[in-house]
């Protein structure tokens, strides 16, 4: 890939990882992403639910609400941060 943009090596993955700090900055600010040809990306909120937990003494358990994203777990990490931070200050 570097050598199809002409960039330096530094300098295209500086430009990669300013690209996805800026999309995980928008979702965090609770903004959708469209790339063109690639995506569209955005936070779903899901509410609380309840459920089973298999390993526990039986009886309901409740999952607490939370955003649904689909994206990596470095990427998630980093969007939760940025809505836990615009919560707070809300």
């Amino acid at each position: 890939m570097v050598q199809k943009v002409g960039l330096p090596r530094n300098e295209s993955q500086e430009l990669v990882e300013l690209i996805l700090h800026e999309i995980s900055a928008s979702l965090a600010a609770g903004r959708s992403v469209k790339l063109s040809s690639f995506g569209s990306f955005g936070i779903r909120k899901k509410g609380e639910r309840s459920g089973r937990n298999p390993n526990g003494p039986g009886g309901s358990d409740h999952a607490a609400a939370r955003a649904r994203i689909p994206a990596s777990n470095i990427m998630k990490q980093r969007i939760n941060a940025g809505l836990i931070r615009r919560n707070a200050a809300e």
